[in-house]
């Protein structure tokens, strides 16, 4: 789906990354984002997800490389396309998408900015394990114990529920390519997301000390950037919205 904004343009326009899973048109996070842009001047191409809805193919068999290059497709598509007039393009990984955007810039050198939403910068064990660690607290259990079973349930997820998929992501570290990463990059988390752990991956990205990289941390909010927190994924945070436009225009004015 491509929303246009009102008037003749030319305007900045952004590629979507999914986030992990099957991913709808009528998924309300990804509407909600796509709405404010497109209200404030942004064009923004919403592909399917390889296996999802028409796209074919399936993400369970693919690694975030292979789904790297269906998003490098999707811009060379906005490149193409005659429809509106287009100023930059970037990318806005959202979630696992987050993972996929830094390896998406490094195979395009004409990508103007990226932007990460609540992506992780650990790699997929270390998410995995804190996932499945908060999961065990909320039940109850004292750190200590929950340490030890957060590795009985990444065993499990690992080699027995989803073996196929994670031996095609399980070496992938986004860092390198955060490292590398020489265009105008915003990453956004909130402070108390409970599927990636913010405080470690906004740690491990301020640490490579990459001026082109600015990292926010919403207290308040979860993995959706909402607020307040648990009110649903539709629900992103205005201050998030606008920090997005803003940032998108900013770089479209260089």
């Amino acid at each position: 789906m491509l929303f246009v904004p009102e008037g003749d343009g030319p305007f900045p326009a952004a590629v979507v990354i999914h986030g992990s899973g099957t991913s709808r048109r009528d998924n309300g996070w990804y509407l909600t984002l796509a709405k404010h842009l497109q209200d404030n001047g942004i064009v923004v191409l919403l592909p399917d997800k390889r296996g999802s809805e028409n796209s074919e193919g399936d993400w369970r068999t693919s690694s975030f490389k292979d789904l790297a290059t269906d998003t490098l497709a999707a811009i060379e598509h906005l490149r193409a396309q005659q429809t509106v007039q287009l100023t930059v393009i970037g990318v806005i990984g959202m979630s696992q998408g987050g993972w996929i955007a830094p390896f998406v810039a490094s195979r395009d050198d004409d990508l103007a900015f990226l932007i990460s939403m609540a992506g992780s910068a650990v790699t997929p064990p270390e998410q995995l394990l804190y996932e499945e660690n908060f999961n065990l607290r909320q039940m109850g259990f004292l750190p200590g114990i929950s340490n030890v079973l957060a590795y009985m349930g990444y065993a499990n997820v690992r080699y027995l529920a989803q073996p196929q998929l994670y031996d095609l992501i399980v070496d992938y570290d986004p860092l390198p390519y955060w490292q590398d990463t020489s265009i105008d990059s915003l990453v956004l988390f909130g402070a108390d997301d409970t599927n990636v752990p913010s405080t470690e991956s906004a740690q491990r990205l301020l640490q490579l000390d990459n001026p082109h990289i600015r990292v926010e941390i919403y207290p308040g909010s979860g993995h959706a950037l909402e607020s307040p927190t648990g009110q649903g994924a539709s629900i992103i945070r205005i201050d998030a919205l606008d920090e997005i436009s803003d940032f998108i225009h900013r770089v479209d004015s260089k």
